[in-house]
């Protein structure tokens, strides 16, 4: 296994120290071993983590771009199968990814720049754990699990969990520094789920979202069933909100319903105040979004 490496002699300053560049799964989950390495991919959120959080940089870089293993979009016994190198533009425009997860194509199509997103990858934006993470939202929509991969001395050893139990916090999850998220899989679906998502930002496409809505449910008749509801950007993590999900369940979806269901996710949420937005204009913004959201798939 071949790992490229470079040696920056700017060490004294705090800078990079070491680079790794290997071209294989068990190169760099070796690499990784002593949970001494910080894994680039797209790159794209890197500078801004370092200067928000200088003490916890590790200056040993593991660029894993060379892995073709991370990379594609394919079928494999009832999941969808997506690298963690996949970009956002490739999520966009693959036909499985439409397919079988439409709701993340539509946040894929809500993300950033054209240029942000052929950078950005699916594993950044879920190790990047920010609460307002684009793809997070349908992610847990969709029950999709990260698969983490780790080298125990010399022997491989692979763990899979939900994605709403990867995200702990912000800027936050489960991944140990030895492991690598090597696979994200979601489940094939029914054909007849219904899936929303809205966002909201500044420049709703190009701005990390100040709040955003997702539903995915069985539509019968004028009820929802199945019905999953998620968060972002009104809590530590991506939320699922399940208080919401048990006052849609198998309800007619009228206004009563869904003021009920606007009146349960005011409970559900703790937005902070930023530079994006305030508490209160969050939770207005919630209201409305999920109104949306709710009286589309009424009509529809």
């Amino acid at each position: 296994m071949s790992s490229k490496h470079h040696t920056d002699q700017a060490e004294s300053t705090g800078s990079v120290r070491a680079y790794h560049a290997p071209d294989s799964v068990t190169a760099a989950t070796a690499l990784l071993a002593d949970g001494q390495g910080v894994v680039i991919a797209g790159g794209t959120d890197l500078v801004l983590q370092r200067r928000a959080t200088p003490s916890s940089w590790q200056p040993v870089l593991v660029s894993v771009r060379r892995i073709d293993a991370l990379y594609g979009v394919r079928e494999d016994e009832g999941w969808l199968w997506l690298g963690p190198l996949t970009t956002v533009s490739e999520l966009l425009l693959d036909p499985l990814v439409a397919h079988h997860a439409p709701v993340l194509r539509r946040a894929a199509d809500c993300f950033a720049s054209s240029q942000i997103r052929n950078a950005a990858t699916l594993g950044g934006n879920l190790c990047n754990a920010s609460p307002a993470g684009d793809l997070l939202v349908p992610l847990i929509l969709l029950d999709a699990q990260v698969e983490l991969c780790c080298s125990d001395e010399g022997v491989t050893r692979v763990r899979s969990l939900p994605v709403e139990q990867f995200l702990i916090g912000p800027g936050r999850t489960s991944r140990q520094p030895n492991e690598l998220l090597t696979a994200v899989r979601v489940p094939f679906v029914q054909d007849t789920r219904v899936f929303a998502f809205e966002k909201f930002g500044t420049r709703p496409a190009l701005d990390i979202a100040t709040v955003s809505v997702g539903l995915s449910a069985v539509r019968t008749g004028d009820r929802l069933t199945q019905v999953r509801v998620a968060l972002g950007a009104v809590a530590p993590t991506a939320l699922r909100a399940r208080e919401v999900e048990a006052v849609l369940e198998n309800r007619k979806l009228d206004d009563e319903t869904i003021a009920s269901a606007v009146s349960a996710a005011m409970e559900e949420i703790n937005p902070i105040d930023d530079v994006r937005a305030s508490s209160w204009y969050r939770k207005e913004l919630i209201h409305n979004l999920l109104v949306r959201v709710l009286r589309n798939a009424a009509d529809s």
